[in-house]
Order: structure tokens, then C-alpha cells, then sequence
């Protein structure tokens, strides 16, 4: 790789160890994929928050960044962490882990990264077209490219720090514009009906494609909220970063069928069934002002089931644009909760065996990762079990 003067400097240690370490990740990083130089970014979004997924020995890394002056060079965001910490009443979260996920909060916060707390970081400050970003939320990281035409790869937390602390990636992958063009033609033969059912088409394509890039064709005008939740399943089961939709479809390449029964098999895959849910959660990736709306629009009025909880994630940013809404949600007996998601907490230990939710991300992931039963459904339905009529 090639390194301009200052960039040589930091790599001998002459601004500081956090930034020497931090350029050597990139450098590695950027000779394993055989990039040439390293390109400024207008954003970089970390993941790593959750005290749950992030556990003590890679707390004591940030720790040790911050104790030698790491302070990042461009706007820097994070994921959501573990717990709601206005909202303890709600999520009463054990001491012992609020007081870690707290510590873990503070040492970003010392760096200079923005405490966003949320996997849709593009509704707190939507990035240029065509800008260079080091995003390593994988559903955001497919989004940025997909929808909003940035350009991110699918970084890991470690190398999304390491490119803040310097304002610059390698200029590899979804970088190259060569690496961005699709090489599979999806074939989605059903007029999907919501939300629940563009996560099913990304669930099960995600599975088949890996690393290969879809266009997808009989989308039908979908609405941001579908194609969210599209990108979220297709980087959950795979390791897709980018789709693209919309445009006339690429010829001469290999075609895929999505049809009813693909359908039909990925929701029984992933979607248990019981009588009633111990929660319900909405929220994932992170609610938009939108979908606040909606879901406010769908209960106002009713009241919840006795026994269940439903529970509706998004961003501090989003929740203060969206208060007379919330308020609807809160008088109905939901909850809405900022910086935080399910995925990455300790649902047992808030006394959570079984869940409901219309994001296929979450289906996918929550039952290994929160040893919780899990059902998918469409947003009305979710409503439906929750509250009464």
C-alpha cells in the first residue's frame, strides 16, 4: 500500500500509539484485500457498544485508546448498547452489567464518537451520495449503499474505530466501482404484502448468495421501510453489503426465483408459534419517524394484553421528533426505548422466554444469541397480539 508522508509518520509512531495502532489495522486490513492507498471518509459508524457482545478484554482495548489520547478524526457514531439508561424502570438490566455498559459508553464518549446508540445512524445525519463512509453495522453498512448510493464496506468494529481515529479506509471492496455492479438476478415472483415478508426474501437469498451481489427484480416501488428490512435479513444471513433494485436489470447473469413456497419454508424456518409472546418488539434495525407514526396509528386507542410487553426501539433523535406519537404508544401500554436493542441484551434476565416481531433480523439472530423463542410476523399481526382490540 502506498502511504503519504504523514500518513508514514503515524505508522512510525509519531502521533501516538492509539494512532499508530490504529493506521497498522487499516494498513493490514488493506493488504489482505490488496488496496493500493487509503481514502478519506466523510463518517465511520462503530459497532462493538453492547457490554453483552463486547465483553471486559475488548473494553480494556478501548481503555487503552483512550488512555493514549485517541481521539477520532471524522464524525464518528456507535451502535445501540445494552439498556435504555433512562429507562431502567422498564429494562431493569442488572447492576453489575448497567455499570460496565456505562464505563463502555464513557470511553467512546472520550474519543470524540457521537453517542448516537443506533443501527440506523442515517436517520440522525443521512450521508452524502456517493460519499466513502467506514460503517461496520451490517444492516446500515447494505442501506447506505443500497439506498442511499455511499459507499461503505462491511467494516468490523476494530477496523470502523481504527478508520475514525484517522479518517480514512482502504480503498478496497464496494470502494472499487467495478466491485459494486450485481452478478445475480433475484426473480422475486410474489407482490410481497409488508414489512415481514422483504426480510423473508432477504433471509432466504442472503443464505444462497454469500458474498454475491443481487438485483432484485418485482420489487414493485417499495417503501424504505421494506427495503430496510430487505438489507437487514440479506446481511444477517449472508455477507452481502450491497443490492440494487429498481433500474433495468442486468443481462447474462445467473438468475434466482423467489417464489410463494421459498416463502412460505424461510417463515416456518424461522418463526415459532405459541399462544402468546412474552414480548413483543419492534425495532430492528431502529424505527424511523415513519414507522413510529404508524405503529401509533395502528394502537391508538386500545389497550395492552395483561402479561405482555411491547417494546419499540429507534435513536434519542428520532423519539424527540416523534413525542406525540410515542406518547400514544406509552398511553396504550407499550414502551419506546432509545439506544438500545434486543439482540444485544440479556432478554432471560429480564424475564423474556418468548418474543414476537416483524424483523427476520431478529428471528434469525435472537434465538442464539438470547436463547429466546422466537416468532416472525408482519407489524399488524405483531399489534394484534399485544393489544386488545
Amino acid at each position: 500500500m502506498y502511504l503519504t508522508k504523514e500518513e508514514e509518520r503515524i505508522y512510525d509512531g509519531e502521533m501516538g500509539w492509539a494512532y499508530e495502532k490504529a493506521i497498522k489495522i487499516l494498513v493490514k486490513l488493506g493488504e489482505i484485500f490488496e488496496a493500493t492507498r487509503l481514502i478519506p471518509i466523510e463518517s465511520a459508524h462503530i459497532s462493538g457498544v453492547s457490554y453483552k457482545t463486547l465483553g471486559d478484554a475488548a473494553t480494556e482495548f478501548l481503555k487503552e485508546i483512550v488512555n493514549a489520547g485517541g481521539v477520532v478524526k471524522t464524525r464518528a457514531t456507535i451502535n445501540p448498547s445494552s439498556f435504555d439508561p433512562q429507562r431502567v424502570d422498564v429494562m431493569n438490566v442488572p447492576n453489575k452489567y448497567r455499570t460496565k455498559q456505562l464505563h463502555i459508553l464513557n470511553l467512546y464518549k472520550e474519543m470524540g464518537v457521537e453517542p448516537t446508540l443506533t443501527c440506523t445512524p442515517y436517520y440522525v445525519n443521512k450521508p452524502a451520495s456517493n460519499s466513502h463512509l467506514a460503517w461496520a453495522e451490517s444492516s446500515a453498512v447494505v442501506y447506505a449503499n443500497s439506498v442511499l448510493k455511499a459507499w461503505t464496506n462491511r467494516e468490523g468494529g476494530p477496523s470502523a474505530l481504527a478508520a475514525a481515529l484517522i479518517g480514512k479506509t482502504p480503498n478496497y471492496g464496494v470502494h472499487i466501482p467495478e466491485n459494486r455492479k450485481a452478478n445475480v438476478l433475484v426473480d422475486v415472483k410474489p407482490k410481497l404484502q409488508n414489512e415481514m415478508e422483504f426480510g423473508l426474501v432477504g433471509i432466504h437469498i442472503g443464505s444462497l448468495l454469500k458474498k454475491r451481489i443481487p438485483y432484485f427484480k418485482g420489487l414493485n416501488r417499495p417503501e424504505e421501510g421494506s427495503l430496510k428490512q430487505l438489507g437487514a435479513a440479506l446481511a444477517s444471513s449472508g455477507m452481502t453489503s450491497i443490492f440494487h433494485f429498481g433500474e433495468l436489470p442486468p443481462r447474462g447473469i445467473e438468475k434466482i426465483t423467489v417464489d410463494e413456497t421459498c416463502l412460505k419454508r424461510t417463515l416456518e424456518r424461522f418463526s415459532a408459534t405459541f399462544e402468546k409472546p412474552d414480548l413483543v418488539f419492534i425495532g430492528c434495525p431502529h424505527c424511523s419517524l415513519r414507522e413510529i407514526k404508524e405503529i401509533a396509528t395502528m394502537i391508538r386507542g386500545r389497550k395492552i394484553k395483561k402479561d405482555v410487553r411491547f417494546w419499540v426501539c429507534t435513536s434519542r433523535h428520532v423519539k424527540e421528533q416523534a413525542e406525540p406519537y410515542v406518547n400514544i404508544i406509552e398511553k396504550a401500554g407499550g414502551r419506546v426505548l432509545c439506544g438500545t436493542c434486543m439482540v444485544v441484551t440479556w432478554l432471560r434476565e429480564l424475564g423474556i422466554e418468548t418474543l414476537m416481531t416483524n424483523s427476520s433480523k431478529t428471528a434469525y439472530y435472537a434465538p442464539v444469541f438470547n436463547r429466546v423463542e422466537t416468532g416472525l410476523a408482519s407489524l399488524s399481526e405483531c399489534i394484534d397480539m399485544a393489544f386488545n382490540p
